[in-house]
């Protein structure tokens, strides 16, 4: 083994110095890329991976999960405000569920739970009061933390004593919860009334107007069905700022897509500013119309006619022409006064029935009474804004300016060409690198060394191992012997006395050297 390993010292050696200066520098740089890349690799491969498995601790659960790790000897991390714990990503899900089956991570509150250890056997009926009121504070608050957007809660419950007298003013049990609420969360009226609805339905006897919720700022959070008229104006408001908020992410998001095919996602960025009506009309038409269109008329129910007809004799004028007391003397009277009148009378009463429609409009929820858009859009060459052509410019704010015209059509006012532009905003602008784009450019940098290092350390031992090969025959043709002459053997006849001598010095060729004595057998024949 040690001849072995002398062999192999003596051939490295031998081999480094028939290389050249180059490429012992080469060798040596191959080498150090190698190792590098070696420690890279396992550094990377090594380095433990956490993973966030318990935020938002209490300080007493935070110190028993410690003590559980501690004990357990599993390495974690402990946030900086003691309400974070991070464990090793492969062991996260059985650490949790481990934390979860002991009973160590309780937000604060045991709930029933504090019954689960303890004798209320000799307990007297104040302390067994107050432990209940605590076990039922817990289990409010357990439920409140597993709601999403609840960081945490705090319940506090009044609960009057019993007494067997009749009062004048009887107390009533009330509640008072605060709610820890996530950055960014916000709940709406239905969340909120289902909060109350928790609370309610856990104590008995509890009112709705008697509970009382809000948030760390101090801000309440009303029951819709608790003073209507504030509830419902906020619950309004609330939903009204949803709505706004709705509209403007769909259609910040359409512009996105839309633009983001042409440019790629991660080279635009759109920015929507709206103001929105929401005051709702309801208006009543009554209307009639013909069912004959082309007369214009309706449809004929009934007929009523009547038909009349008559006819006056007259009679003689009565005394003497011009004697009367009150006739004119000379006036000559009538002499023919008698004759006959007739007359006639048609009534025609037709009815007739025609289209009767009633319209109850109601509007639409809201109308978009302004709109404005913005777009960033990172340039081709990233350094030069000019890059993007007026032409593309003038491409996108046409496509803009149409979408806030379809927008404001039902505002009611109308917009002029210059008013819609006016609403649109176009920049071109380089985009700053974020940190995950850093980290993977980091990661990428990173590969791509390791994968030249291993490229060029394939190529230096291919390289190596050619050479080697290439020394290794030339040292084998070195050690090889020139083919020199075959000398044949010869017995010297004439110096042997009798024919016995020359017979046993053929015998004794032939059986040590039987090579030789062929050969001198040929050599014979061919003199002969």
């Amino acid at each position: 083994m040690n001849e072995t390993l002398v062999q192999y010292r003596d051939k490295t050696t031998q081999y480094w110095k028939q290389l050249s200066k180059n490429q012992k520098f080469m060798v040596l740089g191959t080498v150090v890329i190698l190792i590098a890349v070696i420690i890279l690799t396992s550094v990377n491969l090594s380095k433990t991976e956490y993973v966030t498995a318990f935020s938002n601790l209490q300080p007493n659960d935070a110190a028993s999960i410690k003590k559980y790790l501690d004990d357990s000897k599993v390495p974690y991390q402990l946030g900086a405000d003691g309400k974070t714990i991070a464990v090793p990503a492969s062991q996260a899900a059985s650490i949790k569920l481990e934390v979860e089956s002991q009973g160590l991570n309780n937000s604060g509150s045991l709930g029933y739970a504090a019954f689960a250890g303890s004798n209320t056997f000799g307990m007297s009926d104040n302390e067994f009061n107050v432990k209940l009121i605590n076990a039922v504070q817990g289990e409010i608050q357990q439920m409140f933390n597993q709601i999403n957007g609840v960081a945490s809660s705090k319940v506090l419950i009044t609960v009057p004593k019993e007494t067997a007298f009749i009062t004048t003013d009887p107390q009533e049990s009330t509640a008072s919860v605060v709610l820890n609420i996530q950055n960014g969360y916000r709940f709406d009226q239905t969340q909120i009334d289902t909060m109350y609805n928790l609370v309610a339905k856990t104590i008995p006897k509890l009112k709705y107007e008697n509970i009382t919720i809000s948030n760390q700022n101090g801000e309440p959070l009303p029951y819709s069905k608790t003073n209507g008229a504030v509830a419902g104006a906020a619950g309004q408001i609330q939903q009204q700022f949803q709505v706004k908020n709705q509209f403007q992410n769909e259609l910040q998001k359409n512009i996105m897509s839309l633009l983001g095919k042409i440019y790629a996602p991660n080279k635009v960025v759109v920015s929507v500013i709206s103001t929105l009506n929401f005051d709702q009309k309801t208006s009543k038409q009554n209307l009639v119309s013909p069912v004959n269109t082309v007369d214009n008329r309706g449809i004929e129910i009934s007929l009523q006619e009547n038909n009349k007809s008559a006819t006056n004799s007259g009679a003689a004028n009565g005394g003497v022409p011009g004697t009367g007391t009150t006739d004119v003397p000379t006036y000559q009277g009538g002499q023919n006064a008698a004759g006959q009148s007739q007359s006639e009378e048609t009534n025609r009463i037709v009815n007739f029935e025609v289209n009767r429609i009633t319209n109850d409009i109601v509007s639409s929820p809201f109308v978009v009474k302004d709109l404005s858009i913005s777009v960033g859009i990172e340039p081709p060459i990233k350094d030069d804004p000019n890059s993007l052509t007026q032409e593309m410019r003038d491409n996108i704010q046409r496509t803009l300016a149409s979408i806030v015209s379809a927008s404001l059509a039902d505002s009611g006012q109308t917009y002029t060409a210059e008013e819609i532009a006016r609403k649109v905003t176009l920049f071109a602008q380089p985009f700053a690198a974020t940190a995950a784009t850093e980290q993977a450019g980091i990661n990428y940098w990173m590969w791509g060394g390791i994968g030249l290092a291993a490229m060029a350390l394939a190529g230096a031992a291919g390289y190596m191992l050619r050479r080697r090969k290439q020394k290794e025959l030339d040292y084998v043709e070195e050690e090889l012997p020139a083919p020199t002459k075959v000398e044949m053997p010869t017995i010297d006849i004439e110096t042997v006395g009798n024919e016995n001598q020359v017979r046993k010095q053929l015998e004794g060729l032939a059986k040590k050297k039987p090579e030789e004595f062929v050969n001198l057998l040929r050599t014979w024949l061919v003199d002969d």
